[in-house]
């Protein structure tokens, strides 16, 4: 449900925006923390249109629509800020794999923490490459843009610390063997 929501806020706050800007938007800053491929866009497109959450403001060439958000969007858009609570993601796939390291060879369990390592850290310059490269205004989009981009980076720091120190210990305890 999420995306849905994602849309719709974007809508919110872009008035009039393609399926192609929405798209753009999703690649440079929400993309970060939800990201979404095309097809899955423009299908969410679809279904909020169908339920009556967005509608065309204009369409131009080439079959382009631009899309503004209706009264019912808002409303559906407002309960899921304000009122139901946020799903915190458990499922962690990269840290899954590091309870079964002692699984595999000593030096495939190092490899495996600093791809991860090295990973991060690429991440990060991403981060603060794309930051460097947004025109921030004070508009909403970027007061609350920059929010989510500085936490991107700090819990891709963290996180790349982690896999660091995770490598050192693991280094250490094959050295104990």
């Amino acid at each position: 449900m999420s995306l849905r929501h994602a849309v719709l806020g974007l809508i919110a706050e872009m008035d009039g925006a393609s399926g192609y800007d929405l798209l753009k938007m999703f690649e440079i800053s929400l993309g970060n923390v939800w990201p979404a491929r095309q097809s899955q866009l423009y299908g969410e497109l679809g279904k909020l249109a169908d339920a009556g959450l967005i509608e065309v403001a204009e369409e131009g060439p080439r079959g382009r629509k631009a899309y503004r958000i209706t009264e019912a969007g808002r409303a559906e858009l407002h309960d899921w800020l304000v009122n139901v609570p946020a799903k915190v993601g458990r499922r962690d796939e990269a840290l899954l794999r590091v309870f079964f390291l002692g699984l595999v060879e000593p030096d495939e369990a190092q490899g495996y923490l600093r791809r991860h390592m090295e990973g991060l850290g690429e991440y990060l310059d991403e981060l603060k490459s794309l930051e460097k490269d947004i025109d921030w205004g004070d508009d909403d989009l970027s007061v609350y843009g920059r929010l989510v981009i500085e936490y991107g980076k700090r819990f891709a720091a963290m996180r790349r610390d982690w896999f660091e120190w995770a490598l050192q210990e693991v280094t250490a305890a094959k050295v104990r063997k």
